[in-house]
């Protein structure tokens, strides 16, 4: 693979793989804050056919609720672990969601978790339109993405409303920071975008940490109950003319 046909975040992920799969399950950002108001998202997954796009702690979660689940990772390092923790239950594939998935079939899906990628890709509205296509009629696509403003406010941004690179320092894997480098775009940015592709919104969540958070890291859970650090949103594919 060519520096140029790297996915963003590419290297950060294949060098703190090892750590992310062991503490995803504890670190308050993703354990008590972002896993609980993504899973207050989804609807009865029993007997769907789904497909998973980030961490392995959703797929493995949907699997163990009944779905048909299909995995999708951008970091072979990842798909190691990922593979390691789903031991051969479903199919993971290697995918570098900047590019089409022609390895899936139109309309394969009844739902789509994606938790938290979109941010690392840079064209979205191309996202948008591959997840449309495979997603049956009235299918779901369920995601959670960092807060547009409380990025802009937090990387002290000069434009809002411009789409642009940023480098954020991740602290909670144990050891050096971690820069994790991905896109910081204004809300409207996702919403049209969401629009064009032919999904329209059903719930838009501001979540707030939880009472776990709290007793794991009380100064940022202060910080998020003044400023949210992610936002969670269900869509639901539609027809239109």
């Amino acid at each position: 693979m060519s520096l140029d046909d790297k996915p963003m975040a590419y290297d950060a992920y294949e060098q703190l793989a090892e750590r992310y799969a062991r503490l995803i399950d504890t670190k308050p950002h993703n354990a008590f804050y972002e896993w609980p108001a993504v899973l207050a998202l989804l609807p009865d997954v029993d007997g769907l056919r789904g497909a998973g796009c980030g961490t392995v702690r959703y797929t493995a979660w949907l699997l163990d609720h009944g779905p048909q689940v299909f995995g999708l990772e951008a970091s072979p390092a990842m798909l190691h672990h990922a593979q390691e923790r789903i031991s051969g239950r479903t199919e993971l594939h290697l995918a570098d969601l900047n590019r089409p998935l022609d390895f899936l079939g139109d309309a394969a899906f009844d739902l789509v978790l994606s938790a938290p990628v979109i941010h690392y890709v840079a064209d979205i509205d191309a996202l948008f339109v591959e997840l449309h296509r495979v997603l049956r009629p009235e299918g779901m696509f369920i995601f959670s993405t960092g807060y547009p403003f409380g990025d802009f406010l937090y990387f002290k941004s000069e434009n809002y409303f411009a789409t642009e690179a940023i480098g954020p320092a991740w602290h909670g894997f144990g050891g050096e920071p971690d820069y994790v480098p991905q896109y910081r775009q204004p809300l409207s940015a996702i919403t049209e975008a969401l629009w064009r592709a032919g999904f329209v919104i059903e719930r838009l969540t501001e979540p707030l940490p939880t009472e776990e958070f709290r007793q794991a890291d009380p100064k940022h859970y202060e910080e998020l109950m003044r400023l949210p650090g992610f936002m969670g949103v269900r869509t639901r594919r539609v027809e239109r003319e």
